[in-house]
């Protein structure tokens, strides 16, 4: 695998080359007094720097690319935005670059100037076949370093999270208990199911079920009926009493249900299949009021499992599916199912509730749901164990998932603190 232009980043920020002596391409003495500001947005590489050259000072921008030629394929000359650039810095000068007005960008190549164990060490990172790039040198890296690291991966993963709900929180205008509603809504699809529930919550404003709350039935119909679950003909008298109920209903409210074939109950175990999800929920909305504001008081994990425990309805009792009997079993939302509603909707909820309101305690309150919780069991976590980052909670195994996802997957080695210690050394 070939160098990549976040290296090119990397040993710039952080000054890992020589810069004795720096000369452009064609002669010039360089003197750099300002490496500029890392722009991750569009734009130049590096905004607002500051060079010598040839005793006269420069201000503007810099631009980073491996091959002095990716300048025109990457399109700059045709973008007005590139013609500040004071200095293009590339590995390989293979090419003069030139500015809408004729001149020549002045252009330093790296190439001999990198320290040869710093560019291996890279180029191991990035052609290495373990499960992380770094597993073998993981256990090198100093305690203090990667509890650190993992402490600012939880907030990023939660910050990510917010992303969705302020987005809905917008389409909502500010309103936070229909944003929550809708936000619930969707944590109760668990993955596969995530999309219709949140399509049947937003074709089904919380005002609607507000006015049904006291009658579980209704509230039954209408999520049923919304999710386009009662379409087709029943044997059993229940499923057919549901769909007489929604058929009043739906011309009451003026209501357009979702299409069925949304809904997928393909390797779902029958307690998770969006039948169960939907009773589930149902009974959530009959028992609540003000459920949002509820969530903002709770001090402890135990106050929102409490909050979310719910009684479903007679007829779910002994069904997983409309007219298909089975048998008796009581179906509630387990705690494991409940931990995944407060990691995925809860806590990040209370986060993005404290940035609005400027409120530190709600944040903090999200980061200590998330201590409370165990640590999730899955494929990733259990990899995370065989390299000594076993998570005692939810606070470090969402931090370790954003890990492998966000870095190591994609081997941003360079933007991670754990390969930057390892390329350090």
């Amino acid at each position: 695998m070939k160098l990549r232009e976040d290296f090119l980043h990397y040993i710039w920020r952080f000054k890992q080359f020589d810069l004795q002596k720096l000369i452009t391409t064609s002669g010039d003495t360089v003197h750099i007094y300002n490496f500029g500001q890392y722009n991750t947005d569009g734009g130049a590489d590096f905004l607002n720097g500051k060079i010598e050259l040839n005793g006269r000072v420069w201000y503007g921008n810099i631009e980073l690319h491996i091959n002095a030629s990716d300048w025109h394929r990457h399109k700059h000359n045709d973008n007005p935005a590139y013609n500040n650039v004071i200095l293009h810095v590339v590995f390989n000068a293979d090419q003069t670059i030139i500015r809408s007005n004729g001149e020549a960008i002045p252009t330093v190549e790296l190439r001999g100037r990198i320290p040869l164990k710093l560019k291996n060490t890279y180029l191991r990172l990035l052609n290495e076949k373990e499960w992380i790039p770094c597993a073998n040198q993981i256990q090198n890296v100093p305690s203090f370093i990667k509890t650190s690291w993992l402490d600012r991966l939880t907030i990023e993963r939660l910050e990510q999270k917010t992303q969705l709900i302020e987005a809905s929180l917008n389409r909502n205008n500010n309103n936070w208990e229909e944003t929550f509603y809708q936000m619930i809504a969707r944590s109760f699809g668990l993955h596969i199911n995530v999309d219709p529930f949140e399509r049947v919550a937003q074709k089904l404003p919380l005002i609607t079920l507000t006015k049904h709350k006291d009658n579980l039935f209704q509230l039954e119909s209408l999520l049923f009926g919304q999710a386009g679950l009662l379409q087709g003909d029943f044997q059993e008298t229940y499923p057919n009493r549901l769909k007489k109920e929604f058929d009043f209903l739906q011309k009451k409210h003026q209501l357009e249900p979702i299409p069925k074939t949304m809904w997928q109950f393909l390797r779902l175990r029958p307690p998770s299949f969006p039948t169960i999800r939907l009773a589930q929920f149902a009974a959530l909305i009959h028992q609540s009021t003000h459920l949002f504001s509820k969530v903002l008081d709770v001090k402890t994990i135990e106050d929102i499992e409490e909050l979310l425990v719910v009684k479903m309805s007679d007829y779910w009792q002994t069904h997983y599916v409309f007219d298909k009997e089975s048998t008796k079993r009581k179906k509630t939302l387990g705690k494991s199912t409940i931990h995944l509603i407060v990691i995925n909707t809860i806590a990040p909820l209370l986060f993005l509730y404290g940035q609005k309101k400027k409120d530190e305690d709600f944040k903090e309150k999200a980061i200590q749901l998330l201590e409370a919780i165990p640590a999730e069991s899955n494929s990733v976590i259990k990899k995370w164990a065989t390299l000594d980052l076993k998570p005692e909670n939810a606070y470090q195994s969402q931090a370790l998932l954003q890990l492998k996802k966000h870095y190591c997957k994609l081997k941003r080695c360079l933007h991670c603190n754990i390969g930057n210690n390892i390329l350090r050394k």
